[in-house]
């Protein structure tokens, strides 16, 4: 790898992934920041590499996306090359879906 990393890579690195794992699973920032318990703002500006993250905060956002912590640090090129990575982004964004609508089908025949 020829690349030099750098801490603006890292946290451009980061902040895609975390909106691409948002996005796949239709979460708006907002809602994200309810899921984790933390601001819109400092969402936002995690997205938009004006912030960093710790440990924890990183571990909160890894759950509230369903989201192993390596997915936050995939490299774009990979993102691009390697269809297995959509597939499981994919099969995890499907599962949501079909969980969603299994609850909302189960509750409709409880009333």
């Amino acid at each position: 790898m020829n690349i030099k990393i750098n801490e603006q890579c890292i946290h451009r690195l980061l902040s895609r992934n975390i909106k691409r794992l948002r996005t796949l699973q239709n979460i708006s920032q907002l809602n994200l920041a309810l899921k984790t318990g933390l601001t819109h703002n400092f969402i936002n500006d995690i997205e938009n590499c004006k912030k960093g993250v710790s440990a924890k905060t990183l571990a909160k956002l890894s759950n509230a996306l369903d989201a192993e912590p390596y997915q936050f640090f995939i490299p774009e090129d990979l993102l691009d090359n390697d269809a297995m990575i959509y597939v499981k982004d994919f099969n995890d964004a499907l599962q949501k879906v079909v969980d969603e609508l299994t609850h909302q089908y189960l509750s409709r025949e409880k009333k």
